[in-house]
């Protein structure tokens, strides 16, 4: 089909569609009504000869030729609207769009930022602090710094490991003026054990740390993430299962201490993007100044085992 006779307006209809799932929120995202979007994927599937989606009852599910096609589309409707963005956006401040999740944004990302401001005044950064994986559509950050237990990939993204997680328990001095003796992993009990998700984590700990598994035994109260789990072992709380990277300024200050030494392999931390290799110059700028960031935290963290 030539340039000239590419129907531009049909194909806007069926990314959408394809997109969403659903001819209903592609019409409500393109301010059209259904029997528009409808009929322009009719026109469409018409003109390529060739169904593009399998209409089942109450759905509709694309077929083969229909998922290739909307790969293509939405990449290439992606591209074209940065290129505008940045077109519009020439001789104002520059910005790096970034979404992250709570604990890293709280716990490793922000007592950082200023330095990046520091280092790149014409960059401003804007954070969106969301668990879930976004899309990164061009409406979307680019870059995305990511925790994961078990994912090393996502979908239609390229993702790059920054560092392994690696859990131990911390706690406040202050629990320990109480009196209560720390001999072994299993006397931690005696404390109020504090938990991020999932009770499991504090059993993985306990059964590395060599405690029976008749034994084990995790009650406490229940956080969302980890820097409300931190925040709770610097109030004195109880104990936190807490990654060393996030704690090393909490641990040379002595805010918080490590009772024992035992570390929990638990995941790691994630860049994550469309594409690592094609992102606008102010997204490139601050993906290398967090790799670097996290390479010295490595570093760091390395030097104080020793």
């Amino acid at each position: 089909m030539k340039r000239s006779r590419l129907p531009l307006t049909a194909l806007r209809s069926f990314e959408a569609a394809g997109r969403n799932a659903s001819f209903s929120r592609a019409a409500e995202e393109l301010h059209v009504s259904q029997a528009a979007v409808s009929r322009q994927i009719r026109e469409l599937e018409t003109a390529l000869c060739t169904p593009l989606f399998e209409r089942l009852h109450r759905k509709v599910v694309l077929t083969e030729p229909g998922k290739a096609l909307l790969t293509q589309l939405t990449a290439s409707f992606d591209g074209i609207e940065r290129m505008l963005t940045d077109i519009a956006n020439r001789g104002q401040t520059r910005t790096a769009r970034v979404s992250s999740d709570a604990s890293i944004a709280a716990c490793w990302l922000i007592p950082r930022l200023d330095r990046f401001r520091r280092m790149n005044p014409d960059i401003d950064v804007v954070l969106d602090v969301d668990p879930r994986l976004i899309e990164f559509r061009a409406d979307q950050a680019e870059l995305a710094l990511r925790f994961s237990f078990r994912n090393t990939s996502w979908p239609n993204t390229e993702a790059e490991r920054l560092a392994h997680a690696l859990e131990t328990p911390v706690m406040a001095p202050a629990l320990l003026a109480g009196g209560l003796a720390i001999e072994k992993p299993g006397d931690l009990r005696r404390f109020t054990l504090l938990h991020e998700e999932s009770r499991e984590h504090w059993k993985n700990w306990f059964r590395l740390a060599g405690e029976e598994e008749t034994e084990v035994r995790a009650p406490g109260p229940m956080y969302a993430d980890m820097a409300l789990s931190k925040q709770a072992a610097l109030l004195g709380h109880g104990v936190a299962l807490v990654d060393l990277l996030f704690m090393q300024d909490e641990l040379a200050a002595g805010t918080l201490i490590r009772p024992f030494a035992t570390e929990l392999n638990s995941g790691g931390y994630f860049l994550v993007a469309r594409s690592l290799s094609k992102l606008s110059e102010p997204a490139r700028i601050f993906a290398e100044w967090v790799r670097a960031e996290f390479a010295a935290s490595v570093a760091a963290l390395a030097v104080n085992r020793t």
